[in-house]
């Protein structure tokens, strides 16, 4: 499961041949949720509000290139590293 981006002790990652809809996964300690790009909702999982707010604040600024990497990881190509939350 490449890693396209980390902060704050916050990993996102996204699998090669992933089913649909287009989503990242989100690791921070014991917590894991998988976020639907399109509208950056908790698909499956939970966080904290603090780590989902972050989280879902990183995924609209970096929307296109979740989008791009997600095409990417269908294509069976390297993905693209996303810059973190600053």
């Amino acid at each position: 499961m490449p890693e396209i981006s980390r902060f704050l002790g916050i990993i996102i990652t996204m699998y090669y041949n992933d089913y649909p809809p287009p989503h990242f996964h989100v690791r921070y300690n014991q917590q894991k949720a998988i976020v639907d790009i399109e509208n950056l909702s908790v698909i499956e999982g939970q966080l904290t509000n603090i780590i989902l707010g972050l989280v879902i604040e990183w995924a609209a600024i970096h929307k296109t290139e979740l989008f791009a990497n997600h095409q990417r990881a269908r294509q069976q190509q390297p993905l693209e590293k996303i810059p973190p939350l600053e």
